[in-house]
């Protein structure tokens, strides 16, 4: 599971993609962000580059999210606690 896969410094992998989400909610506007959350999912499929990786995906579809109600409702419904 993502919240387990431990990265640099011992962040978790879900703190680091909410902490770009935080960054872009804030620092980014509106129409960029869905730019910059598509671009970098388009990034995250050229994975064999050096620069580029994995872990583009995840913090695309995270910025992606707070401009598309549909993303958003889904990473809500990933992060509910399940009984």
């Amino acid at each position: 599971m993502i919240r387990d896969t431990i990265t640099r410094g011992g962040r978790t992998a879900r703190a680091i993609v909410l902490r770009g989400q935080r960054w872009a909610r804030y620092h980014l506007p509106p129409g960029m962000r869905l730019v910059v959350g598509v671009l970098l999912m388009i990034g995250g499929i050229f994975a064999f580059l050096p620069v580029l990786g994995l872990w583009m995906l995840p913090l695309g579809f995270a910025i992606a999210a707070v401009d598309v109600a549909g993303f958003r409702l889904w990473l809500a419904a990933r992060r509910a606690p399940k009984p």
